[in-house]
């Protein structure tokens, strides 16, 4: 499988030579007793990015943001999300089970909503017969909506609506970055907005496990109890922490590489007579549907007889992930082979 093209995520890069490296170098000590200076330093550029007090490194966006959901909530209250959200749909069912809290979903475009659709769905805490909200969690880019970027006035608007009523505000940041790279924004302005923000290393930056959760002092004085809670502890788990400041030291503008690439591949298959659809693509994300007469399974196979591998989302919905182990070569022969097929 080793000369397999993968285009299932950007989750399957693996650390490059230099990366390697550093993490190799890695000055380590124990986390649990906050004495790894690399884990340290790797949260300290991360909340000096963001403009945040404070941040705390976890072995998965998964926990950080349910982490994030119990920093934010008590059990029985509620938190809004879009239907497509990664924290209802993709994380085990955690808000439930380690929050105890309910999900009220935003039927929103692509995994966005507007801030105009929370209007009349907040529950006050006077109301005895419904569940308190007392959080929305937005996802940025959205991983279901195909790698689509949030609006940033919207956001701004979300924000306003969350002040006026006293609610917490998360973000998934789970490919932060790719949005940031492609909108042309800073993490400050996002650091301003949300009240705690996960950040992903392990996608489109390239490195191989890890996710940081930006807040207050006081929110990640918390969060170091409840990953404690959760398991996520770690000992000398700087090795890891110095692949996510190679990453982002390195990878962060060269996102801009997987986006033209994934523009290009959807290109190719809007001209495709086998293709039924492509939808809209703003980052490192391609979501297609081939005609009804194309079985998807077979034309997966066929990918697959040609080394290259996608996935089937289900619905419809077939995906392709770009990301900075697709080499030039690599792109070429995904064109040349998406061009030779014949349905």
């Amino acid at each position: 499988m080793t000369n397999m093209i993968n285009l299932i995520s950007d989750t399957v890069t693996k650390p490059s030579k230099a990366m390697l490296e550093a993490m190799m170098q890695a000055e380590v000590g124990d986390d649990v007793f906050k004495a790894d200076p690399t884990v340290n330093k790797l949260q300290e550029k991360l909340a000096k990015m963001f403009g945040k007090e404070d941040a705390l490194f976890f072995p998965s966006g998964s926990m950080a943001n349910q982490v994030a959901i119990k920093l934010h909530t008590n059990p029985g209250e509620q938190m809004i999300c879009d239907k497509w959200a990664h924290v209802y749909n993709f994380e085990g069912g955690g808000a439930a089970a380690n929050s105890g809290v309910s999900s009220l979903l935003i039927d929103g475009d692509r995994g966005m909503f507007k801030a105009s659709d929370l209007n009349g769905i907040i529950n006050a805490s006077d109301n005895i017969h419904t569940a308190i909200t007392t959080l929305v969690a937005i996802e940025n880019t959205t991983n279901k909506g195909g790698g689509a970027c949030w609006d940033f006035q919207e956001i701004e608007k979300l924000k306003k609506v969350c002040i006026e009523n006293g609610l917490a505000f998360h973000l998934d940041g789970a490919r932060l970055f790719n949005a940031l790279v492609a909108k042309n924004e800073t993490p400050k302005q996002y650091g301003e907005l949300f009240d705690t923000i996960s950040i992903c290393l392990s996608k489109g930056l390239g490195a191989p496990v890890g996710s940081v959760l930006l807040g207050t002092k006081e929110h990640i004085t918390k969060a170091l109890r409840i990953r404690k809670l959760f398991g996520g502890a770690m000992r000398q788990v700087g090795y890891l922490a110095a692949a996510g400041l190679y990453a982002l030291e390195n990878n962060i503008e060269r996102l801009t590489e997987d986006h033209k690439k994934a523009t290009q591949i959807g290109n190719t298959l809007q001209n495709l007579n086998f293709v039924k659809s492509v939808e809209p693509i703003e980052t490192n994300i391609i979501i297609f549907n081939l005609i009804a007469s194309v079985d998807e399974n077979e034309f997966i196979e066929k990918l697959k007889e040609n080394n290259i591998l996608i996935s089937n989302m289900g619905q419809g919905k077939l995906r392709m992930v770009t990301h900075l182990d697709i080499t030039e070569e690599m792109f070429q022969t995904i064109i040349k082979t998406l061009n030779m097929l014949k349905f």
